[in-house]
């Protein structure tokens, strides 16, 4: 008989700590949010499960007032003002030459650098879809730092490139402000698709 491997279970107070009773932080507080905080984010963020192990996804935590004064003009008007009070707004991005980390991060195939580097098609579906991966772990990672995450839609994706990449080589996938909450921070809970509209046992 093959032995087998018994996985803990996050227990009750985690999951509500990541999952059932975390929300989306709409005011943020003014206490501040450290560095170290932010590379405890990153240190979880990065043991997502992705394509061959690539990593794509790549992070500038935005905290200082310059940062905050060149990444504003880019914010839609609804979500400049809590923008403007996180104490760290974090632009995501999907490094478009991921796959130059190959040899690095999956050195039993190393040649595969070489066939992502022929088929641009290719490397740009595997790599956002990994992106997209690590994107949804950054938040669960925030909130399991003991932090709030208010991920924006509204946002001029290419002024933000021109401004933080200009170089082209890595490009913007989400902006995530992070911080504690401030007042009223949350709208009410709305309803969740039910388990028989949306799962099939098989």
């Amino acid at each position: 008989m093959t032995d087998t491997i018994t996985l803990e279970k996050l227990d009750e107070k985690g999951r509500q700590i990541v999952f059932t009773g975390a929300r989306t932080s709409n005011s943020f507080a003014d206490t501040p949010v450290s560095d170290d905080e932010l590379r405890d984010i990153w240190e979880m963020t990065r043991f997502t499960p992705t394509m061959a192990n690539t990593q794509p996804l790549r992070v500038v935590f935005v905290r200082t007032a310059e940062g905050k004064e060149r990444l504003l003009p880019h914010i839609a008007e609804g979500n400049a003002a809590k923008t403007a009070a996180a104490p760290v707004t974090a632009i995501l991005a999907y490094d478009k030459n991921w796959h130059e980390e190959i040899p690095n991060v999956f050195p039993i195939r190393p040649e595969m650098k070489d066939y992502f580097a022929a088929d641009e098609d290719a490397r740009h579906g595997a790599g956002y879809h990994s992106a997209a991966l690590q994107e949804g772990a950054f938040i669960l990672a925030t909130r399991a730092a003991g932090l709030a995450a208010g991920p924006i839609a509204g946002y001029d994706k290419d002024g933000i490139d021109k401004e933080f990449f200009p170089e082209g080589e890595w490009t913007t996938v989400m902006v995530v402000n992070i911080g504690h909450p401030g007042e009223s921070p949350w709208f009410d809970r709305l309803p969740r698709v039910a388990a028989e509209n949306a799962v099939v046992w098989a």
